[in-house]
């Protein structure tokens, strides 16, 4: 017996993190009816990071960071080791935490929360959809409820863009897999850094992507990603934390889920629904970082759906993606091709890991990273890299 009927909102926000959550929070503070329908409260795997420029548009509080890390350290296959300053600071949050507080967030301005597993979305003739979901909070009863507009922000291997997108059963995805360990205490572990990230691009730990130590205040995050259905992450990460001197700190828990490789074509159906966050593919390549990114689709997304409720113009929905890739899809665009060719080989890497001892190479890391933009103040050191990074495809620079 299914619950159905009645029960009416403007927009239906399929997915309870950071993009769904920013989705809810922003309709909802501009009046609208809203329900956020959250899966089971899952963790992602997630290195946590966040920049700045996060921290500014969306408002988070200080109290959220669990560290803040001022400089990351790139090892290379060869165990060579680049440290490199952030210039001010990368926050780092717990995603056990910063997931929960966003969604209390969006209640608070006005959203409705509920536990319940999306199952169909099936479209009305009067123009508006309805949703059906299992209600976890009452023995996986069905319940089915009508909305004006759907926000699908369901994660990778979206069911909403499954359903209801052009392309939505074909998004690549890599699996990524973490391990939450204590952190030393003081003294523990003399190459341990509270303030510090540590990139390992070695193809033991990975042989597409790389390996990372990111600190998280009391816990510290070790994992790796790939696209690689026959190499063991778990063997990957008990490497890794061998060789980060964590290989006997208490495991907290685990963690694995896909994560996609790039934007989608779409992300709308030219009807009602829009994606966000990673069910529209927007985890940058090469740095995999998704967070910020997840975020301003959210918003974005509300964006298209407020303007959608508006004007009664299904136009409006793919406004979310072409604003998106307007001000990233460039940025999307560079670190694809260097993560295919940089972390395509141990020799490659060693090059890669070489190149980022140059200052203008770090300069504009960071700059880029944290204003989430890149930097055109600079055209000299643009020139300079691209000559360096020639001499090191070709061989003729020293690793």
């Amino acid at each position: 017996m299914t619950t159905s009927g009645n029960e009416r909102f403007d927009v239906i926000v399929v997915g309870g993190g950071p993009s769904g959550s920013t989705a809810a929070t922003d309709l909802a503070r501009q009046g609208l009816k809203v329900l956020l329908l959250e899966r089971a409260f899952r963790i992602k795997p997630c290195g946590g990071a966040i920049p700045p420029r996060l921290i500014e548009d969306f408002d988070i509080p200080q109290h959220l960071l669990v560290a803040r890390i001022k400089s990351a350290r790139m090892v290379s296959p060869g165990n060579a080791k680049v440290d490199m300053s952030t210039g001010s600071y990368v926050g780092m949050v717990d995603r056990e935490k910063f997931d929960p507080w966003l969604r209390e967030r969006a209640v608070a301005a006005g959203a409705e929360l509920r536990i319940g597993v999306f199952k169909t979305l099936r479209y009305r003739d009067d123009g508006t959809v309805s949703v059906s979901y299992l209600d976890k909070r009452r023995d996986g009863l069905p319940v089915e409820v009508i909305g004006r507009a759907v926000i699908g922000a369901d994660g990778a291997k979206s069911n909403v863009a499954k359903q209801c997108i052009p392309g939505g059963e074909e998004v690549p995805c890599v699996i990524a897999y973490h391990e939450i360990v204590a952190s030393p205490e003081a003294g523990e572990n003399s190459n341990f850094d509270a303030t510090r990230c540590e990139v390992w691009f070695q193809g033991r730990f990975s042989p597409d992507f790389y390996g990372w130590v990111f600190p998280h205040g009391d816990k510290t995050s070790v994992g790796m990603g790939t696209a690689d259905p026959g190499f063991s992450l778990k063997d990957a990460t008990r490497g890794l934390r061998e060789a980060a001197g964590l290989q006997a700190a208490r495991t907290i828990r685990c963690e694995g889920a896909p994560i996609p490789l790039k934007p989608m074509k779409r992300w709308d159906d030219g009807r009602n629904v829009v994606l966000a966050g990673d069910a529209a593919g927007v985890v940058a390549p090469a740095s995999g970082e998704g967070i910020y990114y997840a975020m301003l689709g959210g918003r974005l997304a509300a964006d298209a759906a407020a303007w959608l409720l508006k004007t009664g113009d299904a136009r409006a929905l793919k406004t979310a993606r072409k604003r998106f890739m307007r001000e990233h899809g460039r940025v999307f665009w560079i670190l694809g091709i260097m993560q295919k060719f940089w972390y395509s080989s141990d020799r490659r890497r060693e090059r890669f890991v070489s190149m980022c001892r140059d200052p203008d190479v770090q300069f504009l890391t960071w700059e880029a990273y944290t204003r989430k933009r890149l930097v055109r103040a600079r055209p000299a050191a643009h020139a300079r890299i691209f000559f360096k990074d020639l001499a090191h495809l070709f061989g003729l620079a020293r690793p």
